[in-house]
């Protein structure tokens, strides 16, 4: 089970990183055929749309990896006992809280489809495509939040803290910043 979520955390991250390569070869694309006196069609919203994968696709890699922002200063100063229930409740909030963002933005997703709904810009991108990025980005986050969930209810660790304490002894305070 482990192995799977890792690949799907992983997975998640590998098409984030092809959102973001998919901007730069259309500002690539763009700087090109301006030189040419042509214009690319839906460059502005073609990069916005990947903009939004790229967020969306890499939340569950980066809060696996302790590098989303989060507030630990109260929590740190908690006994062990204390600080485990805090970041319980906090999990379980989050969790929830990501699921009814899942929910919502695949009703979004779902009603964009169903209806057929499709950009107003200079190409008709049917809107759901790009907007299947977010229930699937926010969906695998939420994977992630419950898996911590079950790691501290458990009694170990949250994978994010080990995370942050491993790059802070190999004194990497770069997502401290």
């Amino acid at each position: 089970m482990r192995r799977l979520l890792d690949s799907l955390y992983a997975l998640g991250a590998g098409l984030a990183a092809l959102s973001l390569f998919g901007i730069f070869l259309v500002m690539m694309a763009q700087v090109v055929m301006r030189e040419l006196s042509r214009q690319l069609p839906a460059a502005d919203d073609i990069s916005a749309y990947l903009c939004v994968a790229t967020t969306f696709f890499a939340l569950a890699a980066t809060f696996k990896r302790g590098e989303l922002i989060r507030v630990g200063m109260g929590i740190e100063r908690l006994s062990p006992a204390a600080r485990r229930i805090a970041e319980l409740l906090v999990l379980g909030l989050a969790a929830a809280v990501m699921a009814y963002v899942t929910r919502w933005t695949f009703s979004d997703m779902l009603f964009s489809w169903e209806i057929e709904e499709v950009a107003q810009g200079t190409v008709a991108i049917p809107l759901w495509v790009p907007k299947l990025a977010m229930p699937l980005g926010a969906g695998l986050l939420v994977v992630a939040i419950l898996d911590e969930f079950v790691s501290v209810l458990r009694g170990s660790k949250p994978g994010y803290v080990m995370a942050a304490e491993e790059r802070a002894a190999a004194g990497d305070f770069s997502a401290e910043v």
